[in-house]
């Protein structure tokens, strides 16, 4: 099982950092009995190998060579790959520079590196044999991208970063098999490579009868882009989950 990491944004609500907006300390760790910062992109890193990833992938900028120093060529055992995105277009593109690790029999986990989310093990709770999106029940679901399902969990639509959502929950990361990637990249090449938000692709997925799922395991989702998010972060670390 893969886990692919789009890491190649520039950060620009957070700015200025000194480093890449992944790397930012949020909370702690504790390391052979020392008590260390913790970026804030090990949390999803840490979800991932709870849900069972055998390796992962960062898809990084060409300057943010400070990830690859910050990690290395692994991380408690799992061998880490690295993916570089010449240009900032979107998360699609980023996602599809993944693409070549992924082996057409496996599944792919995707979450977005400046989150923190509630419960550590939700990627568990995706099927591995369908597009399905762990989803999170949120305050100010027009900030993000909104999946209106119908009873039985299948996704409707996505409304994205819509001002009236039509549903408060939002998805928060993503597993589906490698063959249904590779599907979703020949349309994305079909549609000349203009979505650049993942919910817009998958909306053309769903008018072209395919299908995907949505699970409502979230308990908790903090997007840490913001100073706002970074002490809502910062709150959600100190309760008990």
């Amino acid at each position: 099982m893969l886990g692919v990491i789009p890491a190649a944004g520039s950060g620009t609500r957070i700015q200025p950092l000194a480093f890449s907006k992944e790397l930012l300390p949020v909370g702690s760790r504790v390391e052979g009995g020392v008590e260390r910062p913790r970026a804030v992109c090990e949390y999803l890193v840490e979800r991932m190998l709870a849900a069972g990833a055998t390796r992962l992938c960062f898809v990084i900028a060409p300057g943010k060579s400070d990830i690859l120093q910050y990690f290395g060529g692994s991380v408690d055992g799992v061998p880490i790959c690295y993916a570089v995105q010449v240009r900032p277009a979107g998360l699609c593109d980023a996602l599809f520079c993944a693409l070549p690790h992924a082996r057409p029999d496996e599944a792919v986990l995707v979450g977005l590196p400046d989150t923190v989310w509630f419960p550590v093990d939700g990627l568990r709770r995706l099927p591995d044999d369908a597009c399905s999106f762990l989803l999170f029940n949120v305050a100010h679901p027009e900030l993000f991208d909104a999946v209106v399902t119908d009873g039985a969990g299948w996704v409707q639509a996505i409304d994205v970063k819509s001002a009236a959502p039509r549903s408060s929950w939002v998805w928060g990361a993503f597993k589906l098999p490698a063959a249904d990637l590779a599907t979703l990249r020949r349309l994305w090449d079909e549609r000349d490579r203009r979505d650049e938000y993942f919910g817009t692709l998958i909306n053309a997925h769903l008018e072209r009868g395919g299908r995907a799922r949505g699970v409502r395991a979230g308990e908790a989702y903090v997007d840490v882009g913001t100073l706002h998010g970074y002490r809502e972060a910062l709150r959600v670390l100190g309760g008990t989950w």
